[in-house]
Formats: structure tokens, C-alpha cells, sequence
């Protein structure tokens, strides 16, 4: 397979070949939501919570004593039946949401998410983006640049989540330059998730013979674990 490569100036410098086990992988929509939804339950945090009547302060003491009064028996103020009780079957925040993922699986799913997005034509390889230092104008002139690119007109347009920029090697001065914007968001390869994929419009892959050498090496391990 080949597609088209190009630089941060929205040139086109030539053809770069893909591994079709990457890059032209089967759409599988059970796959992709399965692996999509426990990434997602994975990264939930247990953030409601309440206090049942062992928790809520005071109510040791009987409220009143058990005959004589005319009134209903009680033998604490915080039962949950009173007003300032505990909460019978509320949010606990123990709760854990996890859920078990299969490597083979996981890196699958990625591979058909990236085979999804090049055969739609919202895929592009840039050889390099790099800065001397930050700064978001340069920035804005490189999505400027690649927005010329056919395809791609609404990568600026888009007021959020429009391109995922995906850096083969880490670069302090480009994640800093695209720090501004609400419609680009920068990710290492290394740390690249179906959820990232789905979640953005445009995926834009830099330094690719390192990245699609990574991804590759993502998947022998997948393989070599399930063995």
C-alpha cells in the first residue's frame, strides 16, 4: 500500500509505503464499541457517594425511650427514615467500574479504527512538524497549511475536537504550540487509544516510519502474549 506524504507546509513530497496488517484492516463495529466502552468504564471514576447510618455523625443515643411516649419506636435519629439519615442503597464511591481488556483485541481495534480513517479520506501522513520554540501563530499557520490539502478544508472550521496530531517522538515545543486550541489535541504514538481516534475528525500521523515502527512492535507483543 502507499499514500501520499506530506510537510508541515502542506507540500506534497511524494508516496511513503503502509503495512496493509496496519493500514487496511476489516471494519469490525462490535470490535470497535467493545474495546471503545471498556477503555471508557476503565478511565470512570466513582465520584458520587453517600452516607449510609453507620456513617452519618451522632444518633448513639435513643431518641426517646421505648414506651410510655404514644410515639413510634426508634432507636437512632439516623435511620434513614429520618430526616438527616443515612442513605439506604446511594452511590458508594468503592464502586469499581473496570472491566478486562485483551491485548489482541485492544491493538486490533486500534488497527481497524486507522484503516477506517485512511479509507474516508480523514488520514493524513506529514513527514515532520517541529518548532525552534512555542509558538501557537506558527501552529496556526501549520493547520492553515494542511487545511489547503483536499479533504481537509474543515480542519480549521471545526470549533472542537477537529484533528488529532499524532507526534512518532516526543517534542516539548510542538505540544506547547497546540496547547491554545480547542479544535487540535497532540498524543504520542506510544500512548495512542481507539477512544483518541473515534474522539477526533481528522488524525494527522508525524514522523511515520518511527510511528507505523512502533505500531508494529505494539502488535508483535500483542501476538507474542496470546501465545
Amino acid at each position: 500500500m502507499e499514500a501520499n506524504l506530506y510537510n508541515q507546509k502542506g507540500e506534497e513530497k511524494g508516496k511513503i509505503k503502509i503495512p496493509a496488517s496496519i493500514f487496511d484492516v476489516k471494519w469490525n463495529a462490535d470490535l470497535v464499541y467493545q474495546i471503545a466502552t471498556s477503555m471508557m468504564s476503565n478511565a470512570r471514576k466513582a465520584i458520587a457517594h453517600t452516607k449510609n447510618r453507620g456513617d452519618v455523625r451522632g444518633g448513639g443515643i435513643k431518641p426517646w425511650r421505648q414506651k410510655g411516649t404514644g410515639k413510634a419506636r426508634h432507636g437512632s435519629s439516623r435511620s434513614p427514615i429520618w430526616k438527616g439519615g443515612g442513605v439506604t442503597f446511594g452511590p458508594r464511591n468503592e464502586r469499581n467500574f473496570s472491566k478486562k481488556i485483551n491485548k489482541k483485541m485492544k491493538v486490533k481495534a486500534l488497527f481497524t479504527l486507522l484503516s477506517q480513517k485512511l479509507r474516508d479520506g480523514e488520514f493524513l501522513f506529514v513527514d515532520s512538524i517541529k518548532f525552534s520554540e512555542p509558538k501557537t501563530k506558527e501552529a496556526k499557520n501549520i493547520l492553515s497549511n494542511l487545511a489547503k490539502i483536499s479533504g481537509f478544508e474543515k480542519i480549521l472550521s471545526k470549533k472542537n475536537n477537529s484533528v488529532l496530531i499524532i507526534l512518532g517522538k516526543n517534542n516539548i515545543n510542538t505540544t506547547k504550540s497546540f496547547g491554545n486550541f480547542n479544535n487540535a489535541e497532540i498524543v504520542n504514538v506510544k500512548s495512542l487509544s481507539s477512544v483518541d481516534l473515534l474522539k477526533y475528525k481528522h488524525i494527522v500521523l508525524t514522523e511515520p516510519e518511527e510511528s507505523i515502527d512502533f505500531l508494529f512492535s505494539k502488535k508483535a507483543k500483542s501476538e507474542i502474549s496470546k501465545v
